[in-house]
């Protein structure tokens, strides 16, 4: 299964999933793409196996993962102050991946229902559902 994990801005929630992941999954391969250097080189210095940075990273990988897992802001035009492009959101949008969106205040956006989590709870959660959908694909 190919793993994404994108993210935007400092890359910490991306840092905190791989982390995360990383200790879950350790046979797992993980891609990450930042939107930024800053973001990419957080995801790296957590343990990532590729790395990669801009528009068309994130157009390219979202292209061929199984799996998706990025702050919600991915999938919304012009979220995180900017830096997410339409081409972007469009290419996280389309991707026949399964998406795991992580909600984010600093989006502008909320999910109706969504209980308030602390971040840590909510990538705990993501990494979670990964461990999941990982393991009901290896069977």
């Amino acid at each position: 299964m190919k793993i994404v994990i994108l993210d935007a801005q400092g890359g910490g929630m991306g840092r905190q999933l791989v982390e995360g992941l990383k200790k879950a999954l350790p046979n797992q391969p993980l891609i990450a793409v930042g939107t930024n250097a800053l973001a990419t080189a957080a995801l790296l210095r957590a343990g990532a196996d590729q790395v990669a940075t801009g528009e068309n990273a994130v157009v390219v990988c979202a292209g061929m993962a199984d799996l998706i897992l990025c702050p919600i802001g991915m999938v919304l035009c012009d979220a995180m102050l900017g830096e997410v492009t339409a081409n972007m959101a469009l290419a996280v949008g389309r991707s026949r991946a399964h998406k795991i969106l992580l909600p984010v205040s600093r989006c502008q956006a909320s999910v109706a229902g969504a209980p308030k989590m602390s971040m840590a709870e909510v990538v705990a959660k993501a990494v979670e559902e990964t461990v999941a959908r990982v393991s009901a694909d290896s069977v």
